[in-house]
């Protein structure tokens, strides 16, 4: 890829979670059986009117808040004109030159606007299992048609897929704390399609992009964009030119294949929608909207890393799953003389234990023992490997870290001559080990450390161990 620059636009379409769809009273629903969730109006049937559903509107605001927009106080919807089986209408009801958000950024990339529409309806289609008449079919599920979306639109600012997914990564998160979407990508609750072009490394000319459609998980999503840059890069560099069009990305085959010639704005025939009035957003409307925005996760993580010290990796571990924001904080609270770094380094392996999905707090170790655990470490109370033994026991049993430790004799060896046998037991086993030590092999003392981690049963400090092998044998 040497000499060209990728450009990437995302363009992020986000199911809200209202209970009504955006325009009539059918309920939301998915998994139910086909085509019950249906009305007049998202059928698209002669003389039904559509309404706004005033909960998406109050969903979108929060979104644009969250992403620094500026908010519309008056917006239009229009009719974006096509014929396909999941649009009864023949058309869809967007919003086009006046969205209801304009500008923002997340993430250091820019949001050039965020709008309103209706999603179409679900396409099936039928293979061999399915031919009638010894043709395949494709059937049409009208339950989804109508759903409130959000579509996020990003600037071209996104120089490489990893940075595509990055970004769609943090959008996710700050969505779903949102409570605006459930952001499930594998019920389509998320789904991105990415404008892709390449021009010369140093030009400011944007090149011909290509779009990819409904890409459907953050993985498909970057090794979609990394083969449309290798594909593009290949064909500049043979002479050839870059058409403008829409591809589809096939992940089990890593195949990139033309749907159709990218449509332009005009291809549309947009105008204003004569069924609705102008959407009008009051001050009280934003306040509302603004009180239930929360502290957003890129926010919170930078908190994270001033206010207790903790590495960026961690603080964006603990800020983007608010359940282990809000435990790492509650143990805190509950125990604030551990420190706050030694706390965060025993959520990851509580985590670890109750799975990767589950809510420490929902767990039996609560915030304020692991407080207390991470206390214990910190004070030598009990050695590290002894603590993993009690945060093990917490997990199956709930209880208290102290009561545990000195139930099940797991207390930090204090006892120096008892620690310097087995030391001089260690070293005198394993003579080969304890030649390598001495002669400046330092990886070489894990042989030596194990033994007498294993003779104390986890108690001794390995830290202590350390320096008394390094202590006797001259490093």
């Amino acid at each position: 890829m040497s000499g060209y620059e990728p450009v990437i636009g995302l363009e992020i379409h986000v199911q809200l979670k209202t209970r009504t769809k955006m325009f009539c009273g059918c309920e939301l629903s998915f998994g139910d059986p086909p085509n019950i969730h249906v009305c007049p109006v998202c059928l698209g049937l002669p003389g039904a009117l559509p309404v706004i559903n005033a909960r998406a509107v109050d969903f979108a605001v929060r979104i644009g808040l969250a992403l620094g927009s500026e908010i519309a106080p008056r917006s239009l919807f229009h009719r974006k004109n096509y014929f396909y089986p999941d649009s009864p209408k023949g058309y869809q009801i967007s919003q086009y030159d006046v969205p209801v958000c304009l500008g923002g950024e997340l993430g250091g990339v820019r949001i050039h606007r965020v709008h309103l529409e209706e999603d179409a309806a679900k396409l099936v289609h039928i293979g061999d299992s399915g031919r009638i008449h010894g043709s395949d079919r494709s059937v049409v599920d009208y339950n989804r048609c109508g759903t409130p979306l959000v579509e996020v639109v990003t600037e071209p600012d996104l120089r490489s897929a990893e940075a595509a997914h990055e970004f769609l990564t943090l959008l996710r998160v700050t969505l779903r704390q949102l409570g605006v979407s459930d952001v499930n990508m594998d019920e389509g609750s998320l789904r991105c399609d990415a404008n892709v072009s390449i021009r010369p490394v140093g030009s400011e000319t944007l090149g011909t992009k290509t779009e990819l459609k409904n890409m459907n998980s953050f993985r498909f999503l970057e090794r979609g964009v990394r083969a449309e840059i290798e594909r593009q890069t290949e064909l500049l560099k043979d002479g050839g030119a870059v058409l403008q069009e829409t591809l589809h990305y096939d992940p089990a085959a890593g195949r990139l294949t033309s749907l159709r010639s990218k449509e332009e704005a005009h291809d549309y025939r947009y105008f204003p929608e004569p069924d609705l009035v102008p959407l009008l957003v009051t001050g009280e409307m934003i306040a509302a909207a603004r009180d239930e925005v929360p502290e957003l996760p890129a926010v919170r993580a930078r908190r994270f890393e001033a206010q207790f010290g903790l590495n960026e990796g961690r603080a964006r571990d603990l800020a983007f799953r608010k359940e282990l924001g809000d435990y790492f904080e509650a143990a805190l609270v509950a125990d604030g003389e551990a420190g706050a770094v030694e706390v965060s380094n025993w959520i990851p392996q509580l985590v670890e234990r109750i799975g990767p999905d589950a809510d420490p707090s929902q767990s039996r170790v609560t915030p304020a023992a692991i407080a207390q655990l991470a206390g214990m470490v910190v004070d030598r109370k009990v050695s590290r490997d002894a603590a993993r033994d009690v945060l093990s026991k917490l997990v199956a049993e709930g209880g208290d870290p102290t009561a545990i430790v000195e139930r099940d004799g797991l207390s930090v060896l204090d006892d120096g001559d008892e620690l310097a046998a087995a030391v001089d037991r260690a070293i005198a086993a394993d003579p080969d080990a304890a030649a390598k030590v001495a002669g400046g092999n330092v990886k070489a003392i894990g042989a030596l450390i194990g033994p007498v981690m294993r003779e104390t049963k986890g108690r001794a400090d390995g830290g202590e161990v350390r320096r008394l092998i390094c202590l006797r044998l001259g490093r």
